[in-house]
């Protein structure tokens, strides 16, 4: 999967918390928000005004991230309730991205088929 896609993909299913999402659909929308959110830090700080676009953007994407994320932990066979690590802070956010670099299931598992077979 391209960026383009991954990104399309991940906002056409802003609300979807079902099926599965691979490692490209999941890092290169991690991408474009990142890089999103320097752009809107910059503007803002440039206009020399609260972090509005940053803040506009992060509330647009909010429902997409958690979304994505709990879709690249069913790819793992592992249930979104494990999202919850990232209250757990620094050991908790660790082994969250330990889950998001893991290999998928190959084949399917108890939250569908394989995207990549």
């Amino acid at each position: 999967m391209n960026f383009q896609t991954s990104v399309k993909t991940v906002f056409s299913k802003y609300i979807d918390f079902s099926g599965r999402a691979s490692r490209s659909e999941y890092w290169w929308f991690t991408l474009f928000s990142v890089a999103v959110n320097i752009v809107t830090s910059l503007l803002d700080g440039m206009m020399g005004t609260t972090p509005a676009f940053n803040g506009l953007f992060t509330i647009a994407v909010l429902l997409p991230s958690l979304a994505v994320t709990v879709r690249r932990l069913h790819d793992t066979d592992r249930s979104a309730w494990w999202i919850l690590l990232i209250l757990v802070p620094i050991i908790g956010w660790l082994i969250l991205l330990y889950f998001q670099i893991q290999k998928g299931t190959t084949g399917s598992n108890r939250f569908g088929d394989d995207q990549l077979a």
